[in-house]
């Protein structure tokens, strides 16, 4: 599925995209399409393939959405982008480029989503090819709608409608109208949807990943029933069982197993070059490193905890750089912090940077954890689920676990996959923590005390631009 994503997706381009991507400004592609487009089921499968594409980018997935979490304890903004510290310091204003970046991108996404909705229901073409490429667009449009509502809270809601209609100039939708779109997308995703994949569609979305996102929908809606139940579908099915080790979710050889949910695909020289392996390598091996882990999470980590070697690298480490030899890492080879997230690392035989090693956006362990915390907030026993995930990593089982047991285990084992930050304010939200406190602490000179302003802080501005763009119709969001 890579190359096909990186050369089918890429020619039709023209076809299916806009040169700026600004919402306001977008080509109602359900309408204006080439006439000697959507002709069958090759022409379906391209658009399919063009709407995973901009995920790919830098200010898709690659780099941008990193950043938001950089604002976690976990990790210190080390890249020379001057844009990136506001966001770690709670200083952003709504003129950030990422924050405006990243909101044209996914609205990208979404109007690649719909134009495929529109049309592949008209096309001439096999009835199984034809729900597959359905279900692949409503997870796609979900999964975006998703990841706005957690950035931002309140968007304006575009669908097959309004690309009809022609009504793109739209005022933002409750954070509880934008959580329902996504999981009516997942929810038609999952009905459409194979289990798996084989061959050269490995890597394209199954029922697994709808199921596997309704599950953190639910848990951040706190409907524990509902997060169960979409849980188990993950858990209890073989096809996303977890893997036999912790390091295979983040090794080029073994990348798309089982447990890997739902993962940005790579290729060296055919995707972009801007993977999150450019970001999160350091220098010192070949990348830019500009997401770094800080002493509190390393710290964070039990003793003998494997997931610490498999996750971080660490003064002293050895790595193999194949023909290279082996090197030690040096706090040198870091940009600020001394250390680097391992995870989106590897390395070619010829010791170069490996630009095709994927990015797990969800894994079947992250729904363990889910299932687990479900249960026990509701005064259920969540171990078996936990347990699952711990023993995987060669630990002790916990007996009777709870909510704190849950946010370490997390933490360790999701570190750098972009969901602490996230999870530190739903915590605060239900009053488990006190997120004003715990970024009020002074965890060294890369992670010194901020100010966490409750409930400004909760989500990030509405980019200006879109905002002036609208006359009037896009209000910004409060306090900004």
């Amino acid at each position: 599925m890579k190359k096909i994503i990186g050369v089918v997706g890429l020619s039709i381009l023209t076809i299916i995209t806009s040169c700026d991507s600004d919402l306001l400004e977008s080509t109602p592609y359900g309408q204006n399409t080439s006439d000697d487009f959507w002709r069958n089921g090759e022409d379906v499968i391209s658009a399919v393939n063009a709407i995973y594409a901009p995920l790919l980018n830098e200010d898709g997935f690659a780099h941008t959405e990193y950043v938001f979490d950089n604002c976690s304890d976990d990790m210190h903004p080390a890249g020379d982008h001057a844009q990136e510290l506001p966001l770690e310091d709670f200083q952003f204003d709504p003129f950030n480029n990422h924050i405006f970046n990243t909101w044209s991108t996914k609205y990208e996404v979404i109007s690649r989503a719909n134009a495929l909705l529109i049309n592949a229901p008209k096309v001439e073409m096999a009835d199984s090819l034809r729900k597959r490429s359905l279900g692949e667009a409503y997870f796609l449009r979900g999964f975006v709608y998703w990841r706005l509502s957690l950035i931002y809270g309140e968007v304006p809601i575009i669908v097959e409608e309004d690309v009809i209609a022609n009504t793109f100039n739209k005022p933002k939708s409750t954070l509880e109208e934008v959580r329902a779109q996504a999981e009516s997308d997942f929810i038609k995703a999952a009905e459409n949807l194979p289990v798996s994949h084989t061959g050269e569609n490995v890597g394209r979305v199954t029922q697994g990943a709808a199921y596997g996102f309704l599950a953190k929908l639910y848990v951040y809606e706190e409907q524990w029933d509902k997060a169960i139940e979409a849980g188990m579908k993950v858990i209890t099915n073989e096809a996303y069982k977890l893997a036999d080790s912790f390091d295979e979710n983040f090794m080029v050889a073994t990348e798309n197993n089982p447990e890997v949910l739902y993962g940005l695909q790579y290729v060296a020289n055919w995707t972009t070059d801007n993977s999150p392996a450019w970001y999160h390598t350091p220098g010192g091996l070949g990348g830019w490193g500009f997401h770094e882990p800080v002493q509190d999470l390393v710290d964070e980590f039990e003793v003998d905890d494997p997931r610490l070697v498999y996750s971080i690298f660490r003064p002293g480490d050895k790595v193999d750089l194949g023909s290279k030899g082996i090197v030690t890492f040096a706090a040198s080879d870091t940009r600020v912090t001394g250390y680097a997230f391992k995870k989106y690392s590897n390395f070619t035989d010829v010791g170069d940077m490996d630009q095709s090693l994927n990015a797990p956006m969800l894994r079947s362990a992250d729904v363990y954890l889910l299932v687990a915390e479900a249960k026990i907030r509701s005064g259920q026993n969540g171990d078996e689920e936990l347990n699952a995930v711990r023993t995987r990593a060669g630990l002790t089982k916990k007996t009777n676990a709870t909510i704190t047991n849950i946010i370490h285990e997390r933490r360790v084992e999701l570190a750098g996959e972009n969901e602490r930050h996230q999870d530190l304010m739903r915590w605060d939200k239900a009053g488990i923590i006190d997120i004003v406190a715990h970024y009020g602490i002074d965890r060294g000179v890369h992670k010194p005390k901020r100010t966490f302003v409750r409930p400004k802080h909760y989500y990030f501005p509405l980019p200006q631009k879109e905002v002036d763009l609208s006359e009037g119709v896009l209000i910004q969001n409060s306090n900004y």
